[in-house]
């Protein structure tokens, strides 16, 4: 990995890149990541897309604790290392910005070219009719509903998930869809969900038209994003990846930085 003398070296030599970030761009940000240095889990595995979906107790579990880790997510601002990666579109050398995060916080620092590979936290959707409302609005519902369990205190967990150290959720209410009495569910992709098709075939040609590969902050431990790194590789795409411990791609790489990512990307600002 000494191709390239440093990272600013590599993003110098390279017009359009193809940017996959993780969940190490935003925890400067206040928002937890999911795995340590090595990439093992930190914490219990995030619930999966069938126990959701088939179990109501799973669901009330789910919403219990988003209704306590929602506010402090849903307050989180951009950090340096997403107002870098937007001074890097701006200066018209960012293909894409493919970010298997939830929170937004590229597009709230000023990026444009992104797509949400794991769908966005700040809406819900109905997996009957597909309606659509904002979180903040489903929040006011759950608070209405469940008022003795808007003080309680918990540890803020990854993707607006929060600690919240209680056995029994079965007096907490989950309030279907308003239009057909559907099951609501983030508008993100649970582990065991597929990507959208529509999202891997715009990244996949978006990759195509660029000529380096930046990773930020991700171990690729899950395929979703990992796919595109294998096929940058096989298509002799230059590959760089900033991140804290090691990546699942580590041996594809033209140049890795062991860095935070804001800190990393300071040249960029």
């Amino acid at each position: 990995m000494t191709e390239f003398n440093s990272l600013q070296d590599f993003v110098d030599r390279h017009q359009r890149l193809f940017v996959l970030t993780g969940a190490g761009c935003s925890t400067n940000s206040g928002i937890p990541d999911y795995r340590d240095t090595h990439g093992q889990w930190k914490r219990q595995p995030p619930v999966t897309y069938q126990a959701f979906m088939g179990e109501a107790a799973t669901r009330q579990r789910y919403w219990a604790r988003s209704l306590i880790g929602w506010r402090p997510f849903g307050r989180a601002q951009p950090n340096a290392a997403h107002r870098a990666l937007a001074r890097l579109e701006a200066r018209g050398s960012s293909e894409l910005i493919l970010t298997q995060n939830v929170d937004r916080l590229h597009q709230a620092a000023g990026s444009d070219k992104v797509i949400d590979l794991h769908g966005r936290l700040d809406l819900v959707r109905c997996m009957g009719c597909e309606h659509k409302i904002t979180r903040n609005e489903f929040q006011d519902e759950l608070s209405r509903l469940n008022a003795g369990w808007i003080d309680l205190e918990a540890t803020d967990a990854p993707d607006g998930d929060a600690d919240l150290d209680i056995q029994d959720f079965s007096t907490f209410a989950v309030p279907a869809c308003r239009h057909c009495g559907g099951i609501v569910k983030p508008d993100v992709v649970f582990f065991g969900e597929n990507v959208p098709r529509s999202s891997v075939e715009t990244a996949t040609e978006h990759l195509q038209q660029s000529d380096g590969m930046l990773i930020v902050g991700s171990s690729l431990m899950v395929y979703s994003g990992f796919r595109f790194v294998q096929m940058a590789a096989r298509a002799g795409i230059p590959i760089a990846a900033v991140n804290l411990g090691r990546t699942r791609a580590d041996d594809m790489l033209a140049f890795k930085l062991e860095e935070a990512c804001e800190t990393a990307l300071e040249f960029l600002l």
